[in-house]
């Protein structure tokens, strides 16, 4: 069969990164053009690529069946609908939009079109993440009270660049909130309610640096907390029930993977040498048993692309998900500002 023929737009940290390296380890695509002001670095990487000027000569190319939008936030939009109006199944990196009138719009579009539209939420595929899910499903810790998420850094010089600046979709909530609002709903739906804190720390912060956003259920409570100033190691994931918790320190390995130039396939990939900690009810106090996490899988995010466009599977990632976390997102802007929990709307 032959392969996909797969267009980039963008060649920045999320387009060298997170997308060009892992959608080639998938056989059945092909990274054929990239759209990037940078064609030196794009030929260096990847000297067969075809490197366009401006992202519309790319959704030109006939020959393309599958567009990737890696461009900063804001343009997000305006580029994959761009897309798909040239025919082009399309992948949106995460945040998916920057408004749910805007992703709405996608998915009408991609529907009208019969294209498969999905978003890059890849940390479905951490090894600690899914490692959860597993235990959730299983029932191991019992009835779940409490859901904490961490992604702290200590960064508390400010870069130049578009994710910290004031431009529509700049910093942490749309940065790496997609991210925790995306898994906390894959483990618990939507919420009842919401109430968010956001606040720029640093000095000379342009962005919102900092975050804590509480997910309301019936008896359960998820709390969602990153900021940009938090030397102190804190736990990624800390799980509570009636039956046990569950802990884990670290981040999955698979993006300093990336950054470092590995690539999926390669021998341990997504591999954590970081293993979670399981208290169960049944051990004495303070002991537990340490587990193995499952690996990571970035891949499988593309694999699934391939499968979609090939095979008519679903989409690896709903865009109707991604429109849930936009919503959340939105609601977590008005709740920072009105200072009050909000309800979230049921969506028909």
């Amino acid at each position: 069969m032959n392969k996909i023929k797969t267009g980039l737009v963008g060649y920045g940290f999320a387009g060298a990164t997170f997308h060009a390296p892992v959608l080639t380890s998938v056989e059945a695509l092909e990274l054929t053009a990239v759209a990037s002001s940078k064609p030196d670095l794009v030929h260096k990487d990847w000297p067969e690529a075809t490197v366009y000027a401006e992202a519309a000569q790319l959704f030109a190319d006939a020959a393309i069946e599958l567009v990737v939008i890696a461009a900063p936030n804001e343009a997000h939009f305006g580029l994959a609908r761009a897309a798909l109006q040239a025919g082009k199944h399309v992948v949106v990196d995460k945040p998916f939009t920057i408004t749910s009138a805007e992703a709405q719009t996608l998915i009408t579009l991609a529907k009208e079109r019969k294209l498969v539209l999905s978003v890059y939420h890849n940390r479905r595929w951490d090894g600690d993440f899914m490692t959860i899910k597993t235990l959730l499903a299983q029932g191991v810790l019992g009835r779940v009270t409490s859901f904490e998420s961490h992604f702290d850094r200590f960064r508390p010089e400010i870069r130049q660049r578009w994710r910290e600046s004031n431009a529509p979709g700049g910093g942490l909530l749309y940065d790496l909130g997609p991210h925790m609002l995306d898994q906390a709903v894959q483990l618990f739906g939507m919420p009842d309610k919401l109430h968010a804190d956001i606040d720029l720390q640093r000095d000379g912060a342009q962005a919102v640096d900092y975050l804590h956003i509480v997910l309301y259920y019936q008896r359960l409570r998820v709390v969602l907390q990153a900021g940009c100033l938090v030397k102190a190691p804190t736990a990624r994931f800390a799980v509570h029930g009636d039956a046990g918790s569950f802990m884990k320190f670290g981040l999955d390995p698979q993006e300093d993977a990336l950054k470092a130039g590995g690539r999926p396939g390669q021998p341990g990939w997504g591999e954590d040498g970081v293993r979670g900690a399981l208290y169960l009810g049944t051990q004495p106090d303070g002991q537990c048993e340490h587990l193995d996490l499952q690996a990571g899988r970035y891949q499988d995010f593309y694999q699934g692309m391939a499968d979609a466009i090939r095979d008519g599977k679903p989409a690896p990632v709903a865009a109707e998900d991604a429109l849930d976390t936009i919503r959340l997102i939105e609601l977590a802007l008005q709740s920072a500002n009105e200072g009050r929990v909000l309800n979230v709307p049921a969506v028909a």
